[in-house]
This record gives structure tokens, C-alpha cells and sequence, in this order.
């Protein structure tokens, strides 16, 4: 498993290639998101931090289908409801699995995970991983975690 996420691929919501060059000597926050979901109000939250905070911060929605069945829409549907609803205007991925067929994103964010001994890994939409400027992984938090809260804003600052 490499140990920078700069070196897996992922397609944008569009289908092309995302270009991590743009993410480079930021922090990176990466959600699964859903737009049927409890926790869809964090959309609003995640525009919020990445409007105040994009000199130093990327945020990379991942749309995720396999909790509870809350993304259910196709790219175009995806990104109307998340345009028109909150704004959105971060990068979104591809629709990705991370139960069954755990897309390769996923698949290093929780073998990274796992690495630091953190439990409770991915088990509802919007749980969030924080990446260092180096494309290393830093920490995860799950799904109530406000993207506003304590963890994020001291992780950004250091």
C-alpha cells in the first residue's frame, strides 16, 4: 500500500481523472457523503469550511451509495442536489463502494486508519479522514463529527 494518497486514482463526478496537483501542500478532509441522509445538513457546513478556509484546505466529497442506501442518484442527479441545495462548489468524486468492491481510495484510507489503531472506521455516510500536506494520513472522525469541531479547526492550525 503506498504510503501517499497522492498516488491513488480517482475519477471526478464529470468522469475524468482527478488531478491531486491541485490538492498538493494543502490539508485534505474527505467525506463519504449521501444526499438522503441524517447528516446531509454537513454539506452546508463542509462549503462553509472550505469557503473559509481553502487557502490551507481541500475538501473531496465521495458520494456513497452502501449506508443505507442514501445515494441513490447518478453523477448529474448528484451534483443538481448538491448545487442547488447547499452551494457546493468542493470537488466530488465518482459514486464509490467502500463495503463490497472498496474502491481504492477507501481501501488505503482504512488500511491508514487501522495503522493508527482507530476503530469504528466508515460505518455510516459522512465519516471524515484528514490528510496532511504530504498526502499522509493525520486522523479520522466519525460521521456526527461537525465539520466545524474542535479536531478539524486545531488540525488546521498546526
Amino acid at each position: 500500500m503506498s504510503d501517499s494518497l497522492f498516488n491513488v486514482s480517482i475519477q471526478t463526478l464529470q468522469g475524468k481523472p482527478l488531478d491531486w496537483t491541485s490538492f498538493h501542500h494543502k490539508k485534505i478532509l474527505i467525506v463519504n457523503v449521501a444526499s438522503e441522509c441524517g447528516y446531509t445538513r454537513q454539506y452546508a457546513q463542509l462549503q462553509d469550511l472550505y469557503e473559509t478556509k481553502q487557502e490551507k484546505l481541500m475538501i473531496l466529497g465521495c458520494p456513497c451509495n452502501d449506508f443505507g442506501g442514501q445515494e441513490p442518484g447518478d453523477a448529474v442527479k448528484i451534483e443538481e442536489f448538491c448545487t442547488l441545495n447547499f452551494g457546493v462548489t468542493f470537488p466530488l468524486t465518482e459514486k464509490i463502494n467502500i463495503v463490497n468492491h472498496t474502491h481504492p481510495l477507501y481501501a488505503w484510507l482504512i488500511h491508514e486508519a487501522k495503522n493508527q489503531n482507530e476503530e469504528d472506521i466508515v460505518s455510516w455516510n459522512f465519516h471524515k479522514f484528514l490528510i496532511n500536506e504530504d498526502g499522509s494520513f493525520y486522523k479520522s472522525l466519525p460521521s456526527a463529527s461537525d465539520p466545524f469541531c474542535n479536531e478539524i479547526i486545531e488540525w488546521l492550525e498546526k
